[in-house]
């Protein structure tokens, strides 16, 4: 009897091992296909080599950092097969038709991952690296069932947004902010770099942008109240600092789409350069939030040649690769367009002289941007307002007030990018008590309403939803004050936003998403991501701070 329990103990416990250290296929965004095979497992240890092409040296320096970090295993990096040597393989193949598709496949022997392009191959190492996040403060050897994936992603636009004029995030959190979105398959960072409260980007031929736009004197405490801190806030980035975020970028697969928001939202560069505004000042840079009333003079000659000059610079930091192909998501340039009061204009003898009213004056300071950039093989995006103001018909439309301003673009043949306020306002709260929440912003999205949300619906017609290139979150920093809280308000709806951009509405099932994004957390705190745990009640402070 005392042996029979001995081997029983050991059954149990090597089963118990063998769960603890085996891969989980069913991450986070969920692959379109996910085959189980038969057939003993691949093993992962450290006699394990990773094999590249070419061209895929760079992401296999990444497999190879993501296996150490999760999984412990230290593995080498070689350019050919050797006999007898279980291998991981990346490959470039024709066979994968989708740019961004990929196809994992794991048996005894080894495992390949297959990819349309640097960037499929990339994906699928993602997913290689969420299945084995159980692993984490695990040790190695880790069983790896026979499977094969097949995935590609639903929209090419898959995005998040950071607002860095109100609050300004150093380079180290914005390139730690890029891996977030690297490792939840997105590939467009949305970088908002000026705005009212502040200019956050050198431009040489324009210095008091910096000088004097990227410092305010104060700012307003709360939800805008009467209480100003007077205390001196800035900060800006060089274009040193801006190119090296670039290239961390594109190492990841992600592209930067910096924003400059015109004509409205200027109140920092009217305070480097009154002469741009139609009263000439005195203006200083935004203490509170919000909209204000004074915005580029559009009647005056010398604003175009601002714009014109602050664009070239733009181009300069921000490249088209040259093998990017004609409508790269490169090419993308955000002018803003949105909240942009036009009382000023009403009684600017400039702007009176060309004989427009409001809607038509933005509408004809869009058209000389758009333009421009269109001379300079660069596309236009603009927030849904630009459809008020006369829209060039190849602009692209970024919706926030909802999805329907989108549905009614893509109708009308502008490719847009869905972010309504009422999916994809990080910003917002995702608990309806905010006694203990970190931020006031106010609104309410939590992460079951994230993953509700399809930007494509069958209720838009087929051609239209061609132009429904895909679907990003925004994160205003007005009450993100510190990079835990901007980490905080992210995540985990950053997950139910991956699945939405990736995986086909058919294979999204919300409970099963809860199972997956559990592992995921695992990941979030082995990186020392913040997280909101409103999904996890066991997980959170005791309510009342009781200790």
């Amino acid at each position: 009897m005392r042996r029979i329990l001995i081997i029983l103990f050991a059954i149990h416990y090597s089963l118990c091992t063998a769960s603890a250290h085996s891969a989980d296929y069913e991450v986070v965004p969920l692959p379109q296909s996910i085959a189980l095979q038969k057939g003993e497992p691949f093993v992962l240890d450290s006699n394990v080599k990773i094999v590249a092409d070419e061209g895929l040296q760079r992401e296999a320096a990444f497999l190879k950092a993501y296996l150490q970090e999760v999984a412990g295993v230290d593995l080498a990096v070689v350019r050919k097969r050797e006999k007898r040597v279980s291998c991981i393989e990346l490959a470039l193949s024709p066979k994968v038709t989708a740019a961004e598709g990929y196809v994992l496949t794991i048996n005894k022997k080894g495992v390949v991952i297959a990819g349309g392009s640097g960037a499929g191959v990339f994906y699928g190492i993602q997913t290689l690296r969420k299945s084995l996040s159980n692993l984490t403060g695990g040790q190695p050897p880790c069983e790896m069932v026979p499977v094969i994936i097949t995935d590609a992603p639903r929209f090419s636009w898959r995005g998040m947004h950071l607002d860095c004029s109100r609050h300004f995030f150093p380079v180290s959190f914005v390139k730690k902010f890029i891996d977030l979105l690297a490792l939840h398959n997105m590939n467009v960072f949305h970088w908002h770099l000026t705005d009212d409260q502040g200019w956050r980007l050198e431009i040489k031929s324009w210095p008091r942008l910096t000088e004097v736009g990227s410092r305010r004197s104060g700012t307003i405490l709360g939800t805008n109240s009467d209480l100003d801190d007077f205390t001196p806030y800035g900060g800006y980035y060089t274009q040193a600092e801006a190119r090296e975020i670039v290239d961390y970028a594109a190492a990841r697969h992600i592209t930067v789409v910096p924003e400059i928001d015109m004509p409205g939202h200027m109140l920092a560069a009217l305070a480097s350069y009154p002469e741009l505004g139609c009263t000439g000042g005195p203006y200083q840079v935004g203490h509170y939030w919000g909209v204000y009333k004074d915005v580029l003079c559009v009647g005056n000659p010398r604003v175009y040649q601002f714009v014109e000059d602050v664009l070239k610079e733009l181009m300069d930091i921000f490249p088209i690769p040259a093998d990017a192909p004609t409508r790269s998501l490169s090419n993308v340039i955000h002018i803003g367009g949105d909240e942009t009061p036009t009382e000023k204009w009403k009684h600017c003898a400039k702007c009176q002289a060309l004989q427009l009213d409001g809607n038509t004056l933005q509408g004809y300071f869009t058209q000389r941007v758009f333009d421009f950039l269109t001379a300079h093989h660069r596309r236009a995006l603009g927030w849904d307002e630009l459809l008020e103001n006369h829209a060039p018909q190849d602009a692209m439309i970024m919706s926030w007030r909802g999805t329907s301003p989108g549905a009614r673009a893509a109708e009308a043949g502008h490719d847009v990018v869905m972010a309504p306020t009422s999916h994809c306002y990080f910003d917002y709260q995702q608990a309806r008590a905010v006694e203990h929440e970190p931020s006031r912003c106010g609104g309410y999205i939590p992460v079951e309403k994230v993953y509700s949300l399809d930007p494509a619906p069958d209720s838009i017609p087929s051609a239209a939803r061609e132009h429904i290139l895909g679907v990003q979150a925004n994160l205003w920093s007005e009450y993100l004050l510190t990079e835990g809280t901007v980490e905080y308000h992210a995540l985990p709806r950053m997950s139910a936003l991956a699945e939405v951009q990736w995986t086909l509405p058919e294979r999204k099932d919300y409970q099963a998403f809860l199972r997956r994004l559990t592992r995921l957390t695992r990941l979030y705190e082995l990186y020392h991501y913040q997280y909101a745990k409103h999904l996890w009640p066991e997980r959170q402070l005791p309510s009342r701070w009781q200790f």
